[in-house]
């Protein structure tokens, strides 16, 4: 029997009670890519075949899955906000509503897949226990809150052995493809810097500074009050396992939550899930050596609008050893600053010894222009996707390759969380992806794995 077509809850339950499907080992695969080994819904039938999706947050970036999930059966639709859940289920009448995603979870058992698109602190909540149903999972980035949930879920996924994608939609793009396929023939030779930089200056700034970047949502400090709190908002639903406080118009709607630790990580987890992964993928990064940040003494509440993260990384096949760098706001690489290369407001440089190579998420360019004017680029090697969303939908049906599967995805994720972790606790890292520790301080623990409130409990 289908539960009732909408269900309220002031409060969320006492427990997450997510089952557990065998021990999640904390373990990472070193792949790029799995084939399917055991049988899931639709595996190997007809693409014509439609799936039933259930969407776990959708409005705002989970209403981008609605809409890309309306070949499909959309059976099942949860928000925190009645209102925009309402507003989609209109749309949906068929679809089951409610807005604890703990109660869609507890009544799967017709779904065939879920996207989660929640705010950033409940990704590894609804994506691990719909992982352990064995349901296909689409979860947008960053695809966990902390390093130790991204290892969680990559054995989850393992475990399981769905179809997954992390919502980075550019790792999909032709002009990534493009600049892999460069760097990887050796068009610039062996590189040994990468620099990624991003103007968005949202987090903790000063007022002047907040004006100059036209931040309408800038606060400095944790609000001594509180708001009203908008009808048919479940606040305390929202909050889930993030530490309790009273509601007030700073933190909501999205993206004013994403700048608050407490709910999300910040510029570099969001912005640098798409831009990082550029050299993550062309340059076969995935453990860093050691990690250094700088910028602004941390806020203990808010993520910083300017800062950077300094990585090093061994050798990798026939790569040689490399450094990237990671600037926000008004942090710059020399390059930039010195009028070296176009000054782009976000992009990609990777130095090599025989050349640099800038890019956006729509265009590259090999530098020095004229040393390259007459470079015949390498065939394409790297297949062109039919959509970052709909490579995962083909890839439920069929089990075929996913870019952001979460194996890939878990690591680039841990990479930018190691960022601000050295950023919050003032010191280098060095880092052993073993044990997900710091080998020179204990100071890094409390950030690596969280803790979470009364009830709630990720196992």
């Amino acid at each position: 029997m289908n539960p009732p077509s909408f269900r309220s809850s002031s409060r969320p339950t006492s427990s997450v009670s997510l089952p557990r499907r065998g021990f999640l080992r904390l373990s990472l695969l070193t792949t790029g890519a799995f084939a399917f080994g055991a049988p899931a819904f639709l595996r190997g039938q007809n693409l014509n075949n439609k799936l039933n999706i259930g969407i776990i947050g959708c409005g705002g970036r989970g209403g981008a899955a609605v809409e890309q999930s309306q070949g499909e059966n959309i059976v099942a639709l949860c928000d925190v906000a009645e209102d925009r859940l309402n507003a989609v289920g209109a749309k949906h009448p068929q679809a089951r509503k409610y807005v604890d995603f703990r109660k869609l979870l507890d009544a799967a058992n017709d779904l065939d897949a879920v996207c989660v698109a929640t705010a950033e602190h409940t990704h590894a909540f609804a994506t691990l226990w719909a992982l352990q149903q064995r349901k296909h999972v689409y979860c947008e980035k960053p695809l966990t809150h902390s390093i130790a949930e991204a290892r969680i879920i990559a054995q989850a996924a393992a475990n399981a052995k769905v179809a997954t994608q992390m919502g980075t939609q550019i790792h999909a793009a032709p002009n990534y493809h493009r600049v892999v396929e460069l760097i990887q023939t050796g068009a610039i030779g062996p590189v040994r810097e990468a620099h990624v930089w991003v103007s968005r200056a949202w987090g903790w700034q000063t007022p002047a500074e907040a004006q100059a970047n036209q931040d309408i949502v800038n606060v400095q400090e944790r609000p001594a009050g509180s708001s009203p709190i908008p009808a048919g908002l479940h606040w305390d639903l929202f909050l889930g396992p993030a530490p309790k406080r009273p509601f007030h118009e700073v933190y909501w709607p999205g993206p004013k939550w994403y700048r608050w630790w407490d709910f999300g990580s910040g510029t570099m987890s969001d912005m640098g899930s798409h831009l990082n992964d550029l050299p993550f993928w062309a340059l076969n990064l995935r453990d860093p050596l050691t990690i250094e940040a700088e910028g602004p003494p941390p806020h203990p509440e808010i993520a910083p609008a300017s800062m950077l993260a300094r990585y090093t990384y061994g050798a990798r096949g026939n790569m040689p050893p490399v450094t990237m760098t990671w600037y926000q706001g008004t942090k710059k690489p020399s390059y930039f600053t010195d009028g070296k290369i176009p000054q782009w407001g976000m992009a990609i440089l990777f130095v090599g010894d025989q050349g640099m190579l800038l890019s956006d998420y729509g265009q590259h360019l090999l530098l020095p222009e004229d040393k390259f004017r007459d470079f015949k680029r390498p065939d394409p090697f790297i297949p062109p996707s039919p959509g970052h969303f709909e490579e995962w939908l083909i890839a439920c049906k069929t089990g075929s390759h996913t870019g952001s599967n979460f194996e890939y995805a878990a690591a680039l994720t841990i990479a930018n969380h190691l960022g601000n972790v050295a950023y919050r606790i003032g010191q280098k890292l060095e880092w052993d992806p073993v044990t997900l520790k710091a080998r020179n301080t204990r100071g890094a623990d409390r950030l690596i794995r969280k803790s979470y409130s009364a009830g709630w409990k990720l196992a």
